[in-house]
């Protein structure tokens, strides 16, 4: 049984964990490959979740180039359109969220997505207003498995990392939060929980309703 929890900060990250947009941008995927009649290895798009490692981003670029229809990313942009316009919170997100603000500890973003798609998706929800601190591309030098993200929504929130706890669904954003420091629970979306997932985190959830119970 894991201890309760006391984290000064929270740092959340969005596709995924905050936001359904990696299941929907999965089902888009699909779509795409359906239209098109195209093979697609779906492992790579899945190792760029929560950030671009660049051994995983070389193996795409391949695939696209080698593979692919040329029209291929013009199809999925045109599903991906259509598959967000069904965006919501993830289960227990707002829950959390209000359970924090009872509390007074602060939350932060810290997403590989660029700025304009967190106002985009997280806007119409109420959300931008409900964190001390957004840190999107571009904020930060290097992108996820990288600690650049965490570290900067840290330093924002004027909480040391290891007093901060984040929030991931990703491997790569596992891996990142680690490495800057802070305590990790990964609740899983598309990407199931591994045993590497297992170790570096300190509880795996089915979702985010389950950490308020662990936040002291």
């Amino acid at each position: 049984m894991i201890a309760r929890l006391n984290p000064r900060g929270v740092v959340f990250d969005m596709d995924g964990l905050l936001l359904n947009t990696e299941s929907l941008r999965m089902q888009a995927l699909d779509d795409c490959a359906r239209e098109l009649g195209a093979p697609v290895k779906t492992e790579l798009f899945a190792a760029l979740i929560g950030g671009a490692a660049p051994a995983a981003r070389a193996a795409l670029e391949t695939h696209v180039r080698e593979d692919l229809p040329a029209d291929f990313w013009k199809v999925y942009r045109k599903h991906a359109e259509r598959r967000m316009e069904a965006v919501q919170p993830m289960p227990g997100a707002i829950d959390l969220l209000d359970h924090l603000e009872r509390r007074a500890v602060p939350a932060a973003l810290a997403t590989s997505a660029t700025r304009k798609s967190v106002e985009r998706f997280c806007a119409p929800f109420g959300l931008i207003g409900r964190f001390r601190a957004i840190v999107a591309k571009g904020d930060y030098a290097n992108p996820k498995p990288e600690p650049d993200a965490f570290l900067a929504a840290a330093s924002q929130l004027g909480v040391p990392p290891a007093e901060c706890l984040a929030l991931e669904d990703s491997y790569n954003g596992v891996r990142a939060a680690v490495a800057a420091g802070m305590t990790t629970v990964m609740a899983p979306d598309v990407l199931p929980a591994t045993d590497e997932m297992c170790a570096l985190c300190v509880v795996v959830v089915g979702d985010l309703s389950e950490v308020i119970a662990l936040i002291d």
